[in-house]
């Protein structure tokens, strides 16, 4: 079945060439109308995407505790005002303000959502005062507004923002007091709030639209119009910035590889179809489309240039070899038997079977390595690695059908013509050959040697792996060089508005709940009233109060089941006796009968108690301290914001014996998500390699005839994994989203090399050459496609370099670093290894030369 499959596949493909590329072309169209259904968006698959166990804590908190936000269940969704170079608190832009809530006012899902509450905004709290009337209608504000003088207005605005603290809420950090300017404002609008407590999704849309329709002066939004909007930029500039130069490069490395412009067009077409195939199946499966998707055509790109090096350079071994056949037979009786199109059908055709299992294992391989990603707990990479084993499987499809088939359907039209199509392949040149040549002869005479410094060389990539540095990935708005953002459109990058609007939304506004977000937050479970708990939780603040983890001026804030203790204390007598009796060492915190003293302060001061102890039924199940937000400028000791946070919740479970603490903020939750993240990229790892291990192991078995051939040929890819985690350390790149799919890309593509190194050197022994010819054919033959596909892969990976985002760039230079070394490591490591194996197994294999596909059996 496996060898049978291919020849049938060959012959229609050859045969019915012209049927082929109808149906490939047809079945593409079909997949360009799916393109249009592709949901651009997401959120790119970063750290935000990962659910980790502080993520878990903080919902903990926000479920279980009372909270500054807890009487206040509306959702509160604000409208930014800015007049660049003017003033947002003038008169004009105070009535453009009123027009506004006055038109999106009317709009059903403003209106449905809303709650009793007034849209609070400044232009709203001067037009009333302006129209003398705290009920004034919107139409009387404004006509207020437009009957009064700029002084009378300036004077109104100066008193409103003195005297009112809602006001001072409304404008930017910039503002400065006792003035009646400034460059931006903000109006809130209140809406019942949906199960996850934010606006209504219509509503946020119906204000974003609205405020997408004035220029003059500026209004926009943040919230999920924003989001989606940041991230169909963001998709649309590195698909049509990155992808241009990334084709671009493969056309130059292409011509010079194929050095005939019939394949590169025709290898081009194919690069094409395997990406518009991809995407047409991501758009009719319905799935999203975010920023990190962009990897998946440029590996696409690479892989697919691979297959087409295959395809033509066997082909042009196929034709050498029928030239010379023809040559010694006497070429004109050999045409006139054979027919006028023979050479190009047959010799496709033979081509086409000696590579088709070839393909199918890679193919095979680069899906598990793809699809290992189902154990990463990075939602994303799952769908990516899902989104690129589609594209693989494309490709594979696609360079096994329509490129051959167009292949034959051009060269049998030129030859018709009487033009020679016979080219010579990349290993035959003058160059190239002697050079590849030089690592059998390596191979003949020190191939233990080349061995054992390769795994010594992996081995040390390997050990770096626990001194990599390791980082999350942002939406920050990256710095672009002006020439990238002046070429033309679509090409040109297109600044990111609702990620610079993000990003002065943090530096300029403070809403009164961002104090409460921006805390440190430690919860404490377990056992709670055993009587070392609250000491274990003062250890702990004590520890991050050492290390300087907490915003200077701020250690006074920290709010703690023991303070609370004290504050009620010393205003309850009869609380303070109780407290007094549970404190034997006279310190001030409690340190027996512990359930008691909760029992009490629940009934003196419940709010007090809830907001720092957890009770339920009776039961108590959680202490809770909240500290300042932490330090701007990093913490007092050392660098590791995230590890001296980790170390306040360390000190509380080295005191408290089954207490488990969780510290909870923006540093923890980041680190906390690329770990995850890194252990995901272990579980990858460990499964693809294992599974490519197995696969091979048995396809060899049945193709080949030997089980160690395929182990053998696995090897490569785990030696350039050690080989890419050593140059990450060297170039000092660290672990993050994009790199985690580093090793997917390893395994995936890496050991493409190595399969059509040892298949090409098997099949040659089972025509009977000797070992050393057999390899000699295999690295040369085989080991030029491999050369011109790795030349065109890191042009391809290359061309991602131009990308703003220096992660895409890390990516890049890895992947160059990875299809390099991979390269090295079939055509000079895979021969001394195929060398010692053939030694080591029969030396005498039968002659089989009709058929380059009936192979030798070599049991083992």
């Amino acid at each position: 079945m496996l060898r049978t499959l291919p020849h049938r596949t060959a012959d229609v493909v050859t045969t019915h060439n012209y049927l082929v590329v109808i149906l490939a072309l047809v079945l593409t169209a079909g997949l360009v109308i799916g393109i249009m259904n592709a949901e651009m968006g997401g959120d790119g698959g970063f750290a935000g995407a990962v659910e980790t166990d502080v993520d878990e804590a903080e919902g903990y908190v926000q479920a279980n505790y009372e909270t500054d936000s807890g009487d206040d269940p509306a959702a509160h969704f604000p409208v930014y005002v800015r007049d660049d170079g003017g003033n947002a608190l003038s008169t004009d832009v105070l009535i453009a303000t009123l027009e506004y809530q006055q038109s999106v006012a009317e709009d059903d899902a403003v209106a449905d959502a809303r709650t009793d509450d007034e849209v609070l905004s400044i232009a709203s709290l001067v037009g009333t005062q302006a129209a003398g009337d705290p009920d004034a209608s919107l139409d009387e504000q404004i006509a207020a507004l437009e009957a009064a003088d700029e002084d009378e207005v300036a004077a109104l605005v100066e008193a409103t923002l003195a005297e009112d603290p809602r006001a001072q809420l409304l404008v930017p950090n910039s503002y400065a007091p006792g003035t009646a300017e400034a460059e931006s404002t903000q109006v809130v609008f209140t809406f019942e709030p949906t199960e996850d407590g934010e606006a209504p999704t219509d509503a946020q849309y119906a204000l974003a639209d609205g405020a997408a329709d004035r220029e003059t002066p500026e209004f926009f939004t943040l919230g999920e119009p924003a989001m989606d909007e940041m991230s169909e930029t963001s998709v649309e500039n590195t698909v049509f910035l990155v992808l241009p130069v990334v084709l671009g490069l493969i056309l130059a490395v292409a011509a010079f590889a194929y050095r005939d412009v019939v394949d590169v067009i025709v290898g081009l077409a194919g690069v094409l179809v395997s990406i518009l195939w991809m995407f047409g199946i991501l758009g009719w499966l319905g799935v999203e489309v975010g920023p990190a998707v962009v990897i998946g055509p440029v590996l696409i790109a690479g892989l697919s240039i691979d297959y087409g090096f295959h395809v033509f350079t066997r082909y042009r071994e196929e034709r050498e070899a029928r030239s010379a056949s023809d040559t010694r037979t006497g070429s004109e009786a050999t045409r006139e038997q054979r027919g006028p199109d023979d050479p190009v059908r047959a010799s496709m055709a033979r081509g086409l079977r000696a590579v088709a299992v070839a393909f199918g294992l890679v193919t095979i391989t680069a899906g598990i390595g793809f699809l290992a990603n189902v154990v990463n707990p990075v939602g994303t990479l799952q769908d990516l690695g899902i989104a690129i084993t589609l594209g693989v499987v494309s490709a594979f499809v696609v360079f096994v059908t329509l490129v051959p088939a167009l292949k034959v359907t051009i060269d049998d039209a030129l030859e018709r013509l009487g033009l020679d199509r016979r080219k010579r392949p990349l290993g035959a040149g003058a160059y190239v050959g002697p050079l590849l040549s030089s690592t059998v002869a390596l191979a003949r005479r020190a191939a233990p040697v080349v061995i054992v410094v390769a795994l010594l060389v992996a081995a040390g990539g390997a050990v770096a792996w626990t001194a990599l540095d390791e980082e999350t990935m942002g939406a920050e708005n990256p710095d672009v060089a002006e020439w990238k953002q002046e070429l033309p459109g679509p090409i040109g990058w297109e600044e990111n508005e609702a990620m610079a609007n993000q990003e002065y939304v943090g530096e300029q506004f403070r809403s009164a709940a961002a104090d409460e977000d921006d805390r440190v937050q430690l919860l404490v479970e377990g056992s709670v009233t055993d009587d070392d708990a609250l000491y274990a939780l003062e250890a702990g603040i004590d520890e991050g109060v050492e290390r300087g983890t907490f915003a200077e001026g701020r250690v006074d804030t920290i709010e703690t089941p023991t303070a609370v203790v004290s504050e009620v204390a010393a205003e309850d007598d009869e609380f303070a006796s109780t407290v007094e009796a549970a404190d034997t060492t006279g310190d001030g915190i409690p340190d027996s009968d512990l359930e008691a003293v909760y029992e009490h302060l629940y009934e003196v001061d419940a709010e007090a108690a809830s907001a720092v102890i957890e009770r339920e039924d009776g039961e108590y199940q959680s202490l809770r301290a909240i500290g300042p937000p932490q330090a701007a400028d990093g913490p007092a000791i050392d660098g590791d914001r995230s590890g001296n946070l980790f170390a306040v919740g360390d000190a509380v479970e080295a005191d408290g014996g089954d207490l488990e603490a969780t510290v909870v903020s923006d540093a923890t939750a980041e680190q906390a998500a690329i770990e995850r993240i890194t252990d995901g990229i272990v579980r990858v790892m460990i499964v693809a390699v294992a599974a490519v291990f197995l696969t091979l192991t048995a396809v060899y078995r049945r193709i080949h005839g030997s089980a160690t051939l395929g182990l053998l040929t696995a090897v490569p890819v785990a030696l350039v994994l050690g080989y890419v985690v050593g140059g990450m350390y060297l170039l000092d790149v660290p672990l993050n989203f994009l790199t985690a799919l580093l090793v997917s890309l390893v395994i995936g593509i890496g050991v493409d090399y190595s399969i059509h190194l040892s298949d090409r050197f098997a099949h040659e022994r089972a025509r009977g050459r000797t070992d050393l010819d057999a390899l000699e054919t295999a690295v040369t033959g085989t080991g030029g496609a491999l050369l011109g596909s790795m030349s065109t892969s890191v042009a391809a990976f290359a061309g991602m370099l131009i990308h703003p985002d220096p992660s895409f760039g890390n990516f890049a230079t890895l992947v160059v670093l990875a299809m390099v070394a991979a390269f090295v490591a079939s055509v000079v490591f895979l021969p001394s290894l195929l060398y010692l194996w053939a030694r080591s197994v029969s030396t005498e294999p039968a002659t089989e030369d009709a058929d380059p596909d009936v192979v030798v059996s070599t049991q083992d």
